[in-house]
C-alpha cells in the first residue's frame, strides 16, 4: 500500500560529458523532450500539433509527480504574499482549463475527472481565522472573487465539518481535476499526434559548437534534436552535460499524500464532502479533495529531505490527525493508498519556462505546487517558444534567465531547514 514516486526521465550523473556531435546513426527529431510527466507531455502534444517532429525521452511516461498530486486548480486559494506575479499566470491557465479538458476528452475519448464544484478554505481556531482574514483581504486587493463566511455558513455548505470551524472563504472559481487521468489522456493524445517515445532515461545532454544538439540515452545511444526541452521535474537539474550557463536551479520537495475511499451515502444524503476543503488546523495546513469516483485525497506534507521518497508514519499521522480535527468522519473511511512524491521547486517557487543561455536548450520545469494548474498554459507557452524562439508576454517573468542574472545556479540544493517536515498548504 505504501508507495513512492520520484520520476526517472534523467539518469543522474556527476561525470563530465565532453562536447561532441551525436553519432551519424542517431535518429533525428525537431524537438526532443526529456521527461514524460505533465509538463513534458503537454509540451510534446502542443508542439506536435504545430507540425514539428517531437520525441519524448522517459522510461515511464505518465509517471512522476502526477501520480501523487491532488489536482487542485487553485489560482485563488493558492495566492500567497509575494506571489502576485505568479498569480497572473495561474489565472490565465485556470481560464483555459474548461476548453483544454474538452479538447483532450474529444481527442482521447476519456474523462478527466474535472470538477467545478469550487473550494472552501476554512480556519479552525481564532489565530487561524485571523490569518485567513488577511489572505481574504489580499485576494480582494488583487480583484479575486472570494466570499467570507461565518463558521455556521461553512457548515451549512459542508455539514460534515467539525463544530469548531471559526470561518472560511468560499471560492467558486477554484476547481479540481484527477491528475492521473489527465496524464494518461495526455499520453494518448501525444501518441495520436505522432509523438515518438524513447523509454529509457537520458544520461546526458549533447552539445556541439556551444549549442544543444541532442541527448545520450542510458544505453549509450545518441538521439539528435533541433531543440531539446528539459522537463524532467525535480530531476531536471541532475542531467549531465548541461553547460554551467544553463544550470537548472530546481530542487526536490517531498510531499506525502493519503487516499481514502468514501462509500456512497444513504438515499437522500450527500457525500462526505461536496467540494475541495482547505484549512489551517492550529497552524498546520491540510486539504481534502473529494473525487467524483468516491476517492478522498488528503495532503500534503512539505519536506526538505532531498531525494528521499519514503512514506513515514509521522507524515501520515499528521495528515490524518488534522483531517480528523476538520472532518471527524474521515477516520472511519477505508485507507486506499499512501504515497510520497517530489515537487520540482525553484528558488522563487515559480516555473522556469523557455529558452536558456545555451542555444537549442529550453526548460519546462520548477512548477512546484502549481504543476497541474499550469499544465494548459505551459503547453501553449512552450509550443510558442519552440516554434518562434520567443516567450509569450505572459511567460516572460518566468524565463530561466532570471536566476542566471541573480547568480542563482545551484541545482538540487535542499535549502535551509533540510529535514524539516511541515504540511504544504498548496497542491
Amino acid at each position: 500500500m505504501a508507495t513512492a514516486t520520484s520520476g526517472g526521465a534523467v539518469e543522474p550523473s556527476a561525470d563530465p560529458v565532453p562536447e561532441r556531435a551525436p553519432s551519424s546513426g542517431a535518429r533525428s527529431a525537431d524537438v526532443l523532450v526529456v521527461g514524460g510527466g505533465l509538463m513534458g507531455l503537454v509540451t510534446a502534444w502542443r508542439t506536435a500539433q504545430r507540425g514539428l517532429r517531437v520525441a519524448v525521452v522517459d522510461p515511464d511516461p505518465g509517471g512522476g509527480a502526477a501520480r501523487v498530486a491532488a489536482g487542485m486548480l487553485a489560482a485563488v486559494t493558492e495566492l500567497h504574499y509575494g506571489e502576485e506575479t505568479l498569480l497572473a499566470l495561474n489565472l490565465a491557465s485556470a481560464a483555459r482549463y474548461p476548453g483544454f479538458v474538452a479538447e483532450l476528452e474529444r481527442v482521447t475519448g476519456a474523462g478527466l475527472g474535472y470538477r467545478s464544484s469550487g473550494t472552501l478554505a476554512v480556519a479552525f481556531d481564532a489565530d487561524d481565522r485571523a490569518h485567513l482574514r488577511e489572505l481574504h483581504a489580499l485576494q480582494e486587493r488583487c480583484g479575486l472573487a472570494s466570499t467570507w463566511l461565518t463558521g455556521r455558513e461553512c457548515r451549512r455548505l459542508e455539514p460534515m465539518l467539525a463544530p469548531g470551524v471559526r470561518g472560511g472563504v468560499r471560492v467558486d472559481a477554484d476547481h479540481q481535476i484527477d491528475p492521473r487521468r489527465l496524464v494518461a489522456a495526455l499520453l494518448s493524445a501525444c501518441e495520436a499526434a505522432g509523438v515518438v517515445f524513447h523509454r529509457l532515461p537520458a544520461r546526458a545532454l549533447r552539445t556541439a559548437g556551444g549549442r544543444a544538439v541532442g541527448v545520450e540515452l542510458a544505453d549509450g545511444r545518441d538521439l539528435s534534436g533541433g531543440q531539446v526541452v528539459l522537463a524532467a521535474g525535480s530531476r531536471s537539474g541532475t542531467l549531465a552535460g548541461v553547460p554551467e550557463a544553463a544550470r537548472v536551479p530546481v530542487r526536490p520537495v517531498k510531499g506525502q499524500v493519503v487516499r481514502l475511499r468514501m462509500p456512497p451515502g444513504p438515499a437522500g444524503s450527500g457525500p462526505l464532502l461536496s467540494r475541495t476543503v482547505r484549512a489551517v488546523v492550529r497552524g498546520g495546513p491540510v486539504y481534502l479533495v473529494p473525487r467524483e469516483n468516491g476517492e478522498l485525497v488528503l495532503g500534503a506534507t512539505s519536506e526538505e529531505t532531498g531525494w528521499d521518497t519514503t512514506v513515514t508514519a509521522g507524515g501520515v499521522y499528521e495528515l490524518l490527525r488534522d483531517a480528523h480535527e476538520l472532518v471527524p468522519g474521515v477516520t472511519e473511511l477505508p485507507l486506499v493508498e499512501v504515497r510520497a512524491g517530489l515537487r520540482p521547486t525553484s528558488p522563487d517557487n515559480a516555473p522556469l519556462l523557455g529558452p536558456t543561455a545555451v542555444p537549442g536548450l529550453q526548460l519546462a520545469t520548477g512548477h512546484h505546487r502549481n504543476g497541474v494548474l499550469l499544465t494548459p498554459v505551459t503547453g501553449e507557452v512552450m509550443a510558442h517558444a519552440l516554434t518562434t524562439g520567443e516567450l509569450p508576454e505572459q511567460a516572460r517573468p518566468f524565463t530561466p534567465a532570471r536566476f542566471a542574472a541573480a547568480g542563482t545556479t545551484e541545482p538540487g540544493r535542499t535549502g535551509p531547514g533540510a529535514g524539516h517536515v511541515s504540511k504544504e498548504p498548496r497542491p
